[in-house]
């Protein structure tokens, strides 16, 4: 990973490039929740054909980290005290933390609250316990929805292995032996932005570059995508917490 500076009028803005062996012809430029420039490159450009390429969208990149910025300054850091709110598949939970004396029940969903039982009332105890549950529900959710999805798309054999996992960039990816990695905050996200993502990265069982070949199918199996993916990178702060 290599380390360059964005110049744009009074503006400087780093950025990390890393190299992808699967990407031929151009660079990726991606704004991070928390305004940060990371930037992926075709292996072996040069230095320099990396620097024009993000000049190039030097006004696109600037206006997007001061948006990012902002957003992210904006976004109050979780306490995991009763009275908050918590996210499943775009619905809104009154989180509701209750004290016990004896060995902790699961977390667990009662109407619009997410019950989490702890014995010591410490925030890393409360978080840890809605992580589980975050994970247990993501599994499970996710599983089913690979399964239905798997069934419509011609190209898709049988539904692939699939694993959750913290990213700070990325909703999900496909690996070369065809398994999906799936971030594990998607669940908290509606349901037709995670069928975006998990259509996007079955797509990629087919396609392995984002090429036109790869987008004219998400075109055709992915309905609206444009407006899933534009609400869920409205909701990257929120979900990302």
């Amino acid at each position: 990973m290599t380390a360059f500076v964005l110049a744009y009028g009074e503006d400087r803005i780093p950025y990390q490039v890393s190299y992808d062996d699967a990407r031929k012809t151009r660079v990726a430029i991606h704004v991070n929740p928390d305004g940060s420039v990371a930037v992926d490159a075709p292996l072996g450009f040069s230095d320099e054909s990396i620097k024009q390429a993000v000049q190039k969208r030097a006004r696109w990149v600037v206006g997007h980290v001061s948006e990012a910025r902002e957003r992210y300054a904006q976004v109050r850091p979780r306490e995991y005290v009763s009275g908050e709110q918590v996210l499943y598949l775009g619905r809104r939970y009154m989180l509701k933390v209750i004290p016990v004396d004896r060995k902790p029940a699961p977390a667990r969903l009662r109407g619009n609250r997410l019950e989490v039982e702890t014995t010591n009332g410490l925030e890393d105890d409360i978080k840890g316990r809605l992580r589980a549950w975050y994970l247990v529900r993501g599994r499970d959710y996710l599983s089913r929805r690979i399964d239905v999805l798997a069934k419509t798309l011609p190209w898709v054999d049988a539904p692939p292995p699939f694993r959750l996992l913290e990213m700070s960039r990325q909703w999900g990816s496909c690996s070369p032996s065809g398994e999906l990695i799936i971030n594990r905050h998607l669940v908290k996200a509606p349901r037709q932005c995670v069928d975006y993502v998990l259509i996007h990265e079955l797509a990629h069982l087919k396609h392995h570059d984002h090429g036109p070949e790869f987008w004219n199918l998400i075109d055709a199996h992915a309905g609206d995508w444009r407006k899933a993916k534009r609400h869920l990178d409205g909701l990257v702060e929120v979900l990302l917490d």
